[in-house]
């Protein structure tokens, strides 16, 4: 079969062939309709991703059809169309994932290849309202989006929220949840165009964290955040602490800036603020999550629909900042 291999002798992605797996007792074989790409998967490609292996195909994110199971037992999925939690091993606490978890594509072979083996209990129906596409772009950007949203921030109708960094899929489905739930939803972004496309989809306002003053002109505008959803962190931190309302809630799920130089513990205990770390989720909001996109039709935003074959030019469009929502592929 085709896909997308992570070579421990390129030290790099390649487009290859790749033996078809077969389901062991208690998998499923899933013909993949659709996969979509993650930044955990760039982040992964150039090695900068927590316990590093080589020679597995990457990808977290699919659509499919069950194909064949290894357990007689699990025979009623075959001809399903599922999609798939990604989590592997999260564990028995709701609150924090366990020493063992991982993501599927690395270590384990993951969705950017015409097929994919997962437990069966990774497998759940697929949204009627969503295409292949569509359902594809969902799970690992949409579980991060719904704990950091809801589990951690609490968003609530009336809420006024902040979601930085619109360019990422996670940043885009946090705001359509927010948005969903009934919060006032502003945003930043270092593209003027991006901010114009969120606003049209339902967003507040929002301002490019390029120009000087933003934090000043997101208070002006917004009258101070209930809730913050960050994914930047650096020095910008100490800003989104002055734009929060007393006893305001800020949840980070990323640090590409790394950490801030100083931050500013006067104004944290002061402002009576909390601030929360999050990743992904638990099996029990990943079942929430679909559910919620159900109850309010939400549709993932989609950049382009490419195949698989392209795979490596979507991945470097993704690494160049020049995409706005979730890159689809198809075998």
């Amino acid at each position: 079969m085709k896909a997308i291999f992570l070579s421990s002798e390129k030290k790099d992605i390649v487009f290859t062939e790749r033996p078809k797996p077969m389901p062991k007792a208690g998998e499923a074989l899933v013909k993949v309709a659709a996969a979509a790409l993650n930044h955990r998967d760039q982040w992964i490609r150039v090695a900068l991703y927590p316990g590093m292996t080589y020679d597995c195909i990457l990808g977290s994110d699919a659509c499919g059809t069950v194909e064949a199971v290894g357990s007689p037992q699990d025979e009623a999925w075959i001809g399903k169309e599922v999609v798939i939690n990604p989590n592997q091993n999260w564990g028995d606490h709701p609150e924090y994932q366990s020493e063992r978890y991982t993501i599927l594509g690395m270590p384990s072979d993951g969705t950017l290849a015409e097929y994919v083996c997962v437990p069966v209990d990774r497998l759940h129906p697929k949204p009627a309202h969503l295409n292949h596409e569509e359902a594809a772009a969902l799970p690992l950007a949409g579980l991060t989006a719904y704990r950091a949203v809801r589990r951690k921030g609490g968003v609530q109708k009336g809420h006024r929220v902040l979601v930085t960094g619109i360019g990422g899929g996670v940043a885009q489905f946090a705001c359509q949840f927010a948005l969903a739930l009934g919060a006032e939803v502003y945003v930043t972004s270092g593209s003027d165009a991006k901010i114009e496309k969120m606003k049209s989809l339902g967003v507040a306002g929002g301002v490019n964290y390029k120009q000087e003053g933003w934090h000043k002109a997101l208070l002006k505008m917004s009258g101070g955040f209930d809730v913050i959803i960050d994914s930047a962190g650096g020095d910008g931190f100490n800003l989104l602490l002055k734009t929060m309302k007393p006893a305001a809630t800020l949840v980070f799920y990323g640090a590409t800036l790394g950490s801030p130089s100083k931050p500013d513990m006067p104004r944290i205990f002061f402002g009576q603020y909390t601030i929360k770390g999050t990743t992904m989720g638990n099996d029990e909001e990943f079942k929430e999550m679909l559910q919620f996109v159900e109850q309010h039709g939400i549709h993932p935003i989609i950049d382009s629909v490419r195949p698989l074959a392209e795979g490596i030019a979507a991945f470097n469009d993704m690494r160049d900042g020049k995409i706005f929502g979730k890159v689809v592929l198809k075998p």
